[in-house]
């Protein structure tokens, strides 16, 4: 069947002729011959479409339409009347009624007044469930005090249209708190705009935060719509704003103070309406300290300051993160979903987590793939995750021979090594990973003489 069709006409003939044409369109048709038994069979079996007379006694279409709208306000209505008025017509429309048809009816127009209206409920429906589906993904995960306090505080915060500034560490989670308050947000039918601060070269900030008219620079072909123009009544998420240039920063603190701009080559003033949600891994505070970070764009940004605990700091949660990664994963990469021993979930509760949530979900992957049968046990834990176990084994005895600065320095250089192969060399993975800078990374490769790793 093309859909159910609910006719409601207080005409049998009406009924009846719309009943055979229907049908034989492919479609199941219900009929009801006034507003009060339309709206009983709407109870009875939900259809996809309704087509309504207007003029009907007892509770009129208006009416029937008004009561439809507030019980199922998803369900199309196409309007129907002989003697109609553009008054009606508009009140009918500011109801909700899909469509206004005239009588004698147009088989032609009404078919693809159906048509047009079938679909149109079926792209809701989509978008509906992707929506459901974007919500799930931007779910936090665990149950533990650290997140349990971060939540309420995202519940609070995520309705108003206060400005927010989330910092933590690498691997915590930021972009995801980022999104889930967008999603809470009353601008979550809008789009929430992601620019990565650290990734904009200086001689581009303009091009990239404004947009750009054509010809406005070689190579400008057309125009260019910029991130905030993109985010216009929805979100902009200033992500590591603490990488910022100290021109992007000058740059960008103008346009959040005076919400309006001109395109690179323009001479138009463009308003704009965003929502600003910034986040960094550093201390900004110190950063201002240093000279690095203007302390007018700090207080700007630091309207709601929400921060997001390390992965040590809520290793109640581990297991449930394990879980979703397993499922996602197993869902993700058509793995069989494996079954973590308690004597490994141990073992993950005991390590430090230095690159937070991501380096476990990375871990957890690899364990997906590279572990034959069902189970994660204790033994397929590799180094340095199992340094916390207690079936560890004793330190190496050269490490026991030297100072313990020594000792901290040959500990560092086999984790810095171990964590390049778990990343296959990659400087840029290890550093996010590990917690530290690409270039202190670089430094530390060239100090070890772990120079076969450098790019």
């Amino acid at each position: 069947m093309a859909g159910t069709i609910l006719v409601v006409d207080d005409e049998k003939s009406i009924l009846q002729s719309l009943e055979g044409i229907l049908s034989d369109e492919g479609f199941e048709v219900l009929c009801a011959e006034s507003g009060r038994e339309a709206l009983e069979r709407i109870r009875e079996s939900t259809p996809d479409l309704v087509l309504l007379d207007i003029w009907m006694p007892g509770i009129d279409g208006i009416e029937t339409l008004e009561e439809i709208k507030k019980g199922y306000p998803s369900l199309q209505v196409i309007m129907m009347s002989g003697h109609g008025s553009i008054e009606t017509a508009v009140k009918a429309t500011k109801i909700g009624a899909y469509d206004f048809v005239e009588k004698p009816l147009s088989l032609e127009k009404l078919l693809l007044s159906i048509n047009n209206a079938l679909e149109y409920f079926r792209l809701e429906e989509e978008i509906s469930l992707l929506r459901e589906k974007e919500r799930s993904r931007y779910s936090i995960t665990g149950n533990s005090k650290a997140i349990r306090a971060l939540k309420e505080q995202i519940k609070i915060v995520a309705p108003t249209n206060a400005w927010i500034l989330i910092s933590g560490e690498n691997g915590t989670g930021k972009e995801l708190v980022a999104h889930t308050i967008h999603m809470l947000s009353r601008r979550s039918h809008k789009p929430m705009v992601e620019v990565n601060c650290a990734a904009i070269p200086e001689d581009l900030i303009e091009s990239e935060l404004f947009g750009h008219e054509k010809g406005a620079f070689t190579g400008a072909s057309s125009m260019r719509k910029g991130k905030f123009d993109s985010a216009h009544e929805g979100t902009i998420f200033l992500d590591e704003i603490g990488d910022m240039s100290l021109k992007a920063q000058s740059k960008t603190l103008r346009i959040l103070q005076e919400q309006k701009f001109e395109r690179v080559g323009g001479t138009k003033t463009i308003r704009v309406d965003v929502r600003v949600i910034a986040a960094t891994n550093k201390d900004l505070e110190a950063e201002i300290e240093k000279g690095r970070f203007r302390e007018d764009l700090y207080f700007r940004l630091n309207v709601i300051p929400i921060t997001v605990p390390p992965l040590k700091d809520r290793v109640d949660d581990i297991p449930a993160l394990v879980d979703e990664f397993v499922r996602e994963l197993s869902l993700s990469t058509n793995i069989e979903a494996k079954e973590v021993s308690e004597g490994a979930m141990e073992v993950l509760k005991k390590y430090a987590w230095p690159g937070n949530v991501r380096e476990l979900r990375n871990l957890i992957e690899r364990l997906m793939i590279m572990v034959p049968g069902g189970v994660i046990r204790r033994a397929d834990i590799p180094a340095p995750f199992n340094r916390g176990s207690s079936t560890r084994k004793a330190p190496d005895s050269h490490l026991l021979s030297g100072s313990l600065k020594e000792a901290k320095s040959e500990f560092e250089r086999a984790y810095i090594e171990a964590k390049l192969r778990e990343f296959n060399g990659n400087i840029s993975q290890t550093a996010e990973a590990i917690g530290i800078e690409r270039s202190n990374l670089h430094k530390k490769i060239k100090g070890y003489g772990l120079d076969k790793f450098r790019s």
